[in-house]
C-alpha cells in the first residue's frame, strides 16, 4: 500500500514542478515573452546573428534589426522566440498625460535640427507612438515642437523623453505678452514680430513658423483663457490689461506696425499723428475701460479729460500729483520787496487734442515742467515787477484777470485749454507788513482820539441840555398859565359873539320859518282846488262817456234781436221778460194736460216746474252780480223797477 502510495506520488512530483518551471521553461526553451496589458516591452539586443551588426554612427536606436535598443516596442500581447540569451525585455508603463498637464516630447535619436532651429520639425509617428515611423520620416533629434496632450500614450522611452509641464492658463484681467523661441530672425530695427495667422494663438509652433512668425517678442498678445503652449517654443509673461478711468484717455504710441502717414498736418511740427495700428502716436485715443494692450510694444500715456487743477503751493498737492514738484512763487515788487504767493491753474485737455500734447511731450509731467512750470513763474514776477506790493495786493483781482487772459494764450498754442487762474495766498515781507500794521494802527488810534474828541463836545452839550431839561418844567409851567389864560379870554369873547350870532340867527330863521309855511299854504290850497276841479271834470266826462256807451251797446242789442227776432216776437218777449222780473205769473206754474191734449201729463208738469225754478234761480245770481261787483244798473233796469 505505501509501494502504490509513494509511486503514485513519483509520477505527481514531475507534474508538479513542470508546472511550476513552465514559464521558466518557455521563456528559455521558446523565448515567450507575455506584455500585460498596461505596460509596452522595451527591447535590447544583444547581438545580431544576420544582416547588419552594428549601428550607423551618431544612432542609439535600431530599426533594422542591429545589436543595440530596438525603435520597435512590444505592445501588450504573447511573443515567441524571444530568448533571454539574444533579448532583454524591459516592461515599461504606458505614458500617461494628466489633466492640466502636456507631455513635452524630446528624442533621443534622429536627423540632425535644422541650423538655426530649436525645435524639431513634426513628422508622422503616431503621436510618438510609432519610433521606426520617427525614425524613417527623419524626425529630428532634441526638443520637439509637436506635444503630448492628456491621455495615455505607449512611448519608447529608450527614444523619447517625456517632461510634464502644466498647461497655460490666462487669467481674468490679464494679458498674455508672447516670446517666441523660434521661428525667423527679426527684421532690423524691428522689437516684436508681425502679426501672422493660422497658429491658433501660438498654439501650433510649425504653423507660426511656416507662416513667416519671427523668433522674438511678438505684437500679438493672448486672453485670459486656457491655452496648449509648449514652453520649449513660447515664454509667456501675464500682466495686468491697460485700464482707462472715467474721465481719462489713454494715448497711444505703438513702436511696431508699417510706417503711417502723418494726420496732424503742415502746422504740427512735433511728431507723427498715424491711424490705428500703425507706427507712431494714434490719432484715436482709447476711450475709458480695460484694454489688451502689449505694454512693451505700446506705450500708453493716461491723460485726463476733465479739470486738471495745478497748485504753486508749498502745502498742498493734488490727488494727480502732477504738481508734487511745484511750489509756492517768490516774486520782487518794484520797490525792491520780495514776498511769496500761492497760485492755483485750472486746464483742460479735449479728448481730440491728447494726442498732440503727448506727441509733443511725452507726458504730463513733462507738459507741466516744460510749460507750465515756467509760464506761470515768470509772468507772475514779471508783472509784480511792475509795481510795489501795495498796488499788487490792493489790485489783486485784476491781475488774477490778466494772468487768465495770458496764459489761456500760451496754453492755447500747446493744444492745451486754460480754464481759470486763481491767485491763493499772498505773503509779503515782514517788514512792509510790520510798517502796514504800525500805519494802520495809528490810523485806527486817529480815528479813536477822534471819536472821543467828538464824545467829549457831545458829552457837553448833553450837560448843558440836561441843565437846560432841569429847569424846564418851571418854564413850561409858566408858559402854560399864560396860555391858559389867553386862551380863557378869547373863550369868553367868543361866547358873547356866539350869542349874539345866535340871537340874530334865530329872528331871522323864525321870521323865514313863517314865510315859508304861508306859501306852503296858499300853494297847498291853490293846488288842492285845482285837483278837485280837475277830478270832478274827469268824472262827469267819464260817466257821461259810459252812459252814452252803454245806450249805444243796449241800442245795436235791440236792433240786432229785433231784426232777427221779429217786432212782435221781440215786444211779446220784452213783456214776458218784464212780468218775470216783477214776478207776476201769467199762467200756472204747473200745467197738467190731460190724454186729449196729446202731453204727458204730470211728468210734464213736475220737469216744467224744475226748469222755471232753475231759470228764476239764475235770474237772481245775475242780479245779485251785478251789485256786488259795484255796476249800476241799467237804466232799463231802473226803468223796470
Amino acid at each position: 500500500m505505501n509501494q502504490q502510495l509513494i509511486l503514485s506520488l513519483w509520477w505527481v512530483l514531475p507534474v508538479i514542478v513542470i508546472l511550476v518551471m513552465y514559464k521558466f521553461v518557455l521563456r528559455v526553451f521558446f523565448g515567450m515573452v507575455i506584455v500585460p496589458d498596461d505596460r509596452i516591452g522595451l527591447v535590447v539586443k544583444k547581438y545580431a546573428l544576420s544582416g547588419d551588426k552594428r549601428l550607423p554612427d551618431g544612432r542609439i536606436i535600431a530599426i533594422h534589426g542591429e545589436a543595440g535598443m530596438q525603435a520597435k516596442a512590444l505592445a501588450p500581447g504573447l511573443y515567441w522566440a524571444m530568448w533571454p540569451w539574444q533579448f532583454t525585455i524591459t516592461m515599461e508603463a504606458f505614458t500617461i498625460i494628466e489633466q492640466g498637464k502636456l507631455g513635452l516630447v524630446k528624442a533621443k535619436d534622429g536627423a540632425p535640427m535644422d541650423t538655426g532651429r530649436v525645435l524639431g520639425k513634426p513628422v508622422d509617428c503616431d503621436k510618438f507612438q510609432d519610433a521606426i515611423a520617427f525614425l524613417d520620416n527623419k524626425g529630428q533629434k532634441g526638443p520637439q515642437a509637436a506635444f503630448l496632450t492628456p491621455g495615455s500614450y505607449r512611448i519608447n522611452t529608450f527614444l523619447f523623453e517625456i517632461v510634464m509641464v502644466p498647461i497655460t492658463q490666462i487669467h481674468e484681467n490679464k494679458v498674455g505678452i508672447v516670446t517666441t523661441l523660434d521661428g525667423e530672425p527679426l527684421d532690423k530695427g524691428e522689437i516684436a514680430g508681425v502679426s501672422v495667422a493660422g497658429h491658433k494663438n501660438f498654439q501650433d509652433p510649425m504653423a507660426f513658423i511656416n507662416a513667416g512668425g519671427m523668433k522674438g517678442l511678438q505684437e500679438d498678445v493672448i486672453l485670459a483663457g486656457t491655452y496648449y503652449l509648449n514652453p520649449w517654443f513660447v515664454v509667456v509673461e501675464q500682466v495686468d490689461m491697460i485700464y482707462i478711468p472715467i474721465g481719462y484717455v489713454g494715448v497711444v504710441n505703438s513702436f511696431v506696425g508699417p510706417e503711417g502717414k502723418d494726420t496732424s498736418g503742415d502746422a504740427f511740427k512735433h511728431g507723427n499723428i498715424v491711424k490705428r495700428n500703425e507706427k507712431g502716436v494714434w490719432d484715436q485715443p482709447l476711450d475709458p475701460g480695460k484694454h489688451p494692450v502689449n505694454i512693451y510694444t505700446h506705450a500708453v500715456e493716461v491723460v485726463p479729460t476733465t479739470n486738471i487743477v495745478l497748485n504753486w503751493a508749498d502745502s498742498r498737492t493734488e490727488a494727480h500729483e502732477l504738481d508734487k514738484n511745484l511750489c509756492t512763487i517768490t516774486v520782487r515788487s518794484s520797490d525792491g520787496f520780495t514776498f511769496n504767493l500761492d497760485v492755483s491753474q485750472i486746464i483742460h485737455i479735449p479728448r481730440n487734442e491728447a494726442p498732440k500734447v503727448i506727441a509733443r511731450f511725452g507726458n504730463m509731467k513733462n507738459l507741466v515742467s516744460q510749460v507750465l512750470e515756467p509760464t506761470i513763474a515768470n509772468y507772475f514776477r514779471n508783472s509784480a515787477q511792475k509795481s510795489d506790493v501795495i498796488e499788487f495786493l490792493a489790485n489783486r483781482i485784476q491781475r488774477q484777470d490778466d494772468a487768465k487772459e495770458h496764459i489761456s494764450k500760451v496754453l492755447n498754442d500747446y493744444n492745451v485749454v486754460g480754464v481759470d487762474t486763481l491767485i491763493g495766498d499772498i505773503v509779503p515781507p515782514p517788514a512792509l507788513m510790520k510798517t502796514l500794521t504800525d500805519r494802520k494802527l495809528a490810523e485806527q488810534e486817529k480815528v479813536t482820539y477822534e471819536i472821543q474828541r467828538h464824545a467829549q463836545i457831545e458829552r457837553k452839550e448833553f450837560e448843558s441840555a440836561k441843565a437846560g431839561a432841569d429847569m424846564q418844567p418851571e418854564v413850561v409851567k409858566s408858559t402854560r398859565q399864560v396860555e391858559i389864560n389867553t386862551q380863557m379870554a378869547a373863550s369868553k369873547v367868543a361866547a358873547s359873539r356866539g350869542e349874539a350870532e345866535a340871537k340874530t340867527i334865530n329872528a331871522k330863521a323864525d321870521a323865514e320859518v313863517r314865510i315859508t309855511i304861508a306859501k306852503a299854504d296858499a300853494e297847498a290850497k291853490t293846488v288842492n282846488a285845482k285837483a278837485d276841479a280837475n277830478a270832478t271834470e274827469v268824472n262827469g266826462t267819464a260817466e257821461a262817456a259810459k252812459i252814452r256807451a252803454i245806450g249805444l251797446s243796449e241800442a245795436e242789442v235791440t236792433k240786432q234781436k229785433t231784426e232777427a227776432m221779429g217786432t212782435e216776437q221781440y215786444a211779446i218777449v220784452r213783456v214776458a221778460e218784464a212780468l218775470a222780473a216783477h214776478g207776476i205769473k201769467l199762467v200756472p206754474d204747473i200745467l197738467v194736460n190731460g190724454k186729449d191734449g196729446g202731453g204727458n201729463g204730470m211728468i210734464d208738469a213736475l220737469i216744467g216746474t224744475e226748469m222755471l225754478k232753475k231759470l228764476q234761480k239764475a235770474n237772481e245770481e245775475q242780479v245779485s252780480g251785478g251789485k256786488v261787483s259795484g255796476e249800476k244798473p241799467s237804466k232799463k233796469a231802473e226803468d223796470d223797477k
